[in-house]
């Protein structure tokens, strides 16, 4: 590990933080010229129960920001325009911005569906030429993805730093911290500004007795190590002043799966059991694709509650959980556990079994929202052959991939899942990226 710089000593620039603005937003606004300059917001669903996933600038310049319930931004703004986001098009687009980035620098990672990485070398870490750089990356973007497409770039020592530069400078930013600068530059931020500094972390931050930056930066290594009870307090400590700390330990991919809120229609038992046949088949299909075994299978449901109910339970157990939709409700998980497959027939029979010991009773007769997670993951090249192996349903399962991979990915599925053949689309989270198999995204 090396030791921070000293102030004056080779200020340079090692990593640049690209933050796309505003990006689903900002892409309905590309593809349609006639919301450009316009408040509009992208929703998971046309519903006024739901809430904003993004929010144009013009939007948030009224106060609507992701988050916001669609009925209070339509309330703010009645001239609101609501879009339901279209999540293929999403990943499409990241693409082709990391495509358009790699035109200037190369991109050593993507973090998010709107956020990448790259790393300057040799003179490309000097201050005038990493911001000539930064600039030719915002040129890129509008010149090959689109003409409406902004990003903040943050530009420092460590990954750390570059991504909270990104984000002291929006829309469209461009902001360097240098070692020379720090620590002392970023005492006007908040706790909050921080990454990894959320609600709870900066509660437990106050609790001990640290209100602000200030107060943060004036403690040493061992003080911030106690701060934070783990070694994450020395990284912080670390990365505050400049240091990169590289992670020797590689990252494996621990699980894989879809989750989905059931539409009004499909609120009822057949309906929920129907898209969890969905997601089991997109899961799988990724499985083979990504080239791995699993030993277990989880489902996740989430049973909505009327406000009677929610009252009652609040009573007698505390309050109800509270979907970001507002939705009330009751949630209830299971895991199942077996030999290593990856073949749809025996991950659909665990299903089944979990499906059957799924709880009764008033609170749960109206499913709102399904979840399929495999875990145990094991890749292909590790996984120890069976004796007892049933290799013809990996076939069955191999030969529908190449047809769905070809055809679209429902174009031949098991029975159970027909009611739903069509819900379920693809949805992305800002921290997953869908990968395409043959001509869909899953």
């Amino acid at each position: 590990m090396s030791t921070p710089l000293q102030p004056g000593a080779s200020d340079l620039c090692r990593f640049a933080h690209v933050d796309l603005n505003s990006y689903f937003a900002s892409v309905e606004q590309e593809l349609h010229p006639e919301l450009r300059n316009r408040p509009i917001a992208v929703v998971p669903t046309m519903a006024e129960t739901t809430c904003c996933i993004a929010a144009s600038y013009e939007a948030k310049a009224l106060g609507i920001k992701t988050g916001t319930q669609v009925a209070e931004a339509r309330r703010i703004c009645p001239e609101m325009v609501f879009i339901e986001g279209n999540h293929e098009v999403y990943a499409e687009y990241n693409h082709r911005i990391v495509e358009a980035v790699e035109r200037a620098i190369p991109v050593v990672a993507v973090t998010s569906i709107d956020e990448m990485v790259c790393e300057l070398i040799g003179r490309e870490q000097q201050p005038a030429r990493a911001r000539q750089i930064a600039q030719q990356i915002k040129q890129s973007i509008r010149t090959h993805a689109g003409a409406t497409l902004r990003c903040s770039i943050g530009l420092a020592p460590n990954r750390y730093l570059a991504k909270v530069a990104s984000d002291m400078q929006k829309p469209d930013g461009l902001v360097l911290l240098l070692p020379s600068m720090l620590p002392h530059v970023l005492e006007k931020l908040a706790l909050r500004d921080l990454p990894g500094v959320g609600a709870r972390t900066e509660k437990r931050l106050n609790e001990k007795g640290v209100h602000t930056m200030q107060q943060l930066l004036a403690l040493d290594r061992e003080g911030v190590h106690t701060l934070w009870g783990s070694v994450w307090g020395d990284r912080i400590y670390h990365w505050l002043r400049g240091v990169e700390i590289e992670d020797t330990k590689a990252e494996t991919q621990k699980s894989l799966g879809h989750s989905h809120v059931l539409p009004p229609d499909l609120r009822h038992v057949d309906g929920a059991w129907a898209v969890a046949h969905k997601l089991l088949h997109k899961a799988a299909m990724r499985l083979r694709a990504e080239k791995f075994f699993c030993g277990s299978l989880a489902l996740s449901i989430g049973f909505a509650l009327t406000q009677r109910q929610a009252e009652q339970l609040a009573a007698t157990s505390g309050p109800a959980r509270q979907h970001f939709s507002g939705i009330q409700n009751e949630n209830w998980a299971m895991e199942a556990r077996f030999n290593d497959c990856q073949d749809t027939l025996t991950l659909l029979q665990a299903m089944t079994g979990i499906w059957q010991q799924r709880p009764q009773g008033p609170l749960y007769r109206k499913p709102f929202f399904i979840g399929v997670t495999l875990s145990r993951l094991v890749p292909e090249d590790q996984h120890q052959l069976s004796l007892f192996a049933d290799s013809g349903l990996t076939n069955l399962s191999n030969a529908m991939d190449k047809l769905n991979m070809k055809y679209g990915a429902s174009t031949l599925h098991f029975g159970g899942m027909m009611p739903a053949r069509e819900a379920a689309p693809v949805r992305i989270s800002f921290t997953q990226i869908p990968a395409k198999y043959g001509i869909e995204f899953l």
